[in-house]
């Protein structure tokens, strides 16, 4: 399996692997944990799920929707 990282699109630091990436029902990728413990930031939304930040920098990477991840049998991709 041939490794890929995803980055920051502002600064470049290093923020999720191919290896935590796993389908969603979602057309954004998604992934069940970061490389680094300090990759992101996170912030409560009023309406449900979590914004998610590049802590370095601070770019907005979209946002993590609570009890909705990888499943048991769920191929990665």
């Amino acid at each position: 399996m041939h490794l890929e990282l995803t980055v920051c699109s502002e600064c470049g630091y290093e923020l999720f692997s191919s290896m935590s990436k796993f389908e969603h029902s979602s057309t954004w990728p998604a992934f069940s944990q970061t490389i680094h413990q300090d990759s992101v930031s996170k912030s409560p939304e009023n309406w449900g799920p979590v914004k998610v930040f590049c802590l370095l920098c601070g770019n907005g990477l979209g946002h993590e929707f609570l009890y909705d991840g990888p499943r048991e049998g769920l191929s990665c991709s």
